[in-house]
Formats: C-alpha cells, sequence, structure tokens
C-alpha cells in the first residue's frame, strides 16, 4: 500500500525534482559525458570505453554504474564481458541538447573546442542533405574513420570503414578523382578533422560532414549496420 500525502505537498515534490537533478548530476561530469559521447555510436565493452576515455577499467566502470544507476545506460553480458548501450534514443537527445546549450550559453566553449579541434577555418564541411543527394548520385566517396566497433554498430548506407589510425596507408585505395566525405561521433569530433587534413596534404579533394553518424541516424537518413567486408 502506497502511503498517502496531500496533493501538492512539499517532500512529495522535493523528491520529484531531486530525481530530476539526480540525472543532471550523472553528466555533471566530463568522462561520463565522454562515455554517453561515445554510446551514442553504439554498444561497446568496459576494456573498450575505458580505453576511449583514457581511464583505468576501474573508473571507468565507476562512472559507467552512476549512469546506470540513473537509468541512462543498460548492460548486457556476453560471457565475461559485460557490455553498455544508452538506455534508448532520448538520452542520445539529452546529449545532443546539453551540447547544444552549451555551445550556445557557455562563453569559454569556443576557445576550449578550439584548444582540442585545432583552428577548423579552412576545413569545408557538407550537410547531411547534401551528402545523401551526393550519395545517391554516385558523386562522393564516404569514409567512416571512427573505431571498427562504431561502424559495425551502425554507419552511413555506403561507407567505407577506415579508422583514423590506419587513413594514412589506405589513401591508396581510395579513388584520386572523387570527392572524399569523412564523418566521425558528431561535431566534437576530432577524427573528421584530422581525415580531411591528411587527404588535402595529399592533394585530395575532401571535406567532413557538419556533425557525426548519430545526427544522420536521428535525421531517418540511410544507415546500415555490419561490419566492414
Amino acid at each position: 500500500m502506497f502511503e498517502e500525502v496531500a496533493v501538492g505537498d512539499r517532500s512529495a515534490k522535493d523528491a520529484l525534482f531531486d530525481a530530476f537533478g539526480e540525472v543532471a548530476k550523472a553528466l555533471a561530469n566530463g568522462r561520463r559525458a565522454e562515455l554517453i559521447d561515445v554510446l551514442a555510436q553504439g554498444e561497446r565493452h568496459v576494456d573498450e570505453l575505458a580505453t576511449e576515455i583514457g581511464q583505468s577499467v576501474a573508473n571507468t566502470s565507476f562512472h559507467l554504474r552512476v549512469l546506470a544507476n540513473c537509468g541512462l545506460v543498460t548492460t548486457r553480458r556476453d560471457g565475461t564481458r559485460i557490455y553498455y548501450r544508452l538506455a534508448s534514443s532520448r538520452v542520445a537527445e539529452l546529449w545532443t541538447a546539453l551540447r547544444d546549450v552549451t555551445a550556445a550559453h557557455h562563453e569559454q566553449l569556443d576557445d576550449l573546442a578550439a584548444a582540442y579541434l585545432g583552428d577548423r577555418t579552412r576545413l569545408q564541411q557538407v550537410g547531411r542533405d547534401e551528402l545523401a543527394e551526393r550519395i545517391a548520385a554516385g558523386e562522393v566517396v564516404v569514409v567512416d574513420v571512427r573505431p571498427t566497433a562504431e561502424y559495425a554498430a551502425g554507419h552511413i548506407a555506403g561507407a567505407r570503414s577506415i579508422p583514423i589510425d590506419v587513413l594514412a596507408a589506405h589513401l591508396r585505395t581510395l579513388p584520386a578523382d572523387v570527392e572524399v566525405v569523412a564523418y566521425c561521433r558528431g561535431p566534437y569530433c576530432v577524427y573528421a578533422d584530422e581525415a580531411v587534413r591528411i587527404l588535402r596534404r595529399r592533394r585530395r579533394r575532401a571535406r567532413r560532414l557538419e556533425d557525426g553518424f548519430p545526427e544522420w541516424r536521428r535525421a531517418g537518413l540511410p544507415v546500415e549496420v555490419g561490419a566492414a567486408p
């Protein structure tokens, strides 16, 4: 039996808004925000996530437990490995909204982004709709420069998987007379920027997608799932 309380009870309201605050608190840590950013690409196991965020497995597991306790991530076990994923697409939307609000109102964000991403003024971007049209017309080669596990979890239909750490060694596999568009995790992912710089140093025509795979998928544009052949 539930204990009856008066409608509008102050303590009940406090408990309700404290629950909202717990979710906000879970995201009030840079490493946990980074975990959400990575998991927006698809599920990953703890060891991979620890490598991605530069933390020990123990520290990463702690942060994941905090996110799980608030219902932001869920788990599944495969043998001895535990895999994490976002609890729903709404969590990815929350992360995007948080990122957008920060970009609009945090006075230092542009400087912080520039310190990490470098000078983007010479990097040309392409919008999602334009890229979809050019893919359909066969006018562009799309390269996914994220880790292969993220490509396997989902990628732009027709994209080739060439992780950024091996791109330079695979340039000969890309046609020299077709523009290359690189994409990665989102607007604050450095991989696509690095890819465009590598390609342009080799005198290839190259641009980066304006944001990343999560935004492409959320826009309802064509995606595929599965590892590269």
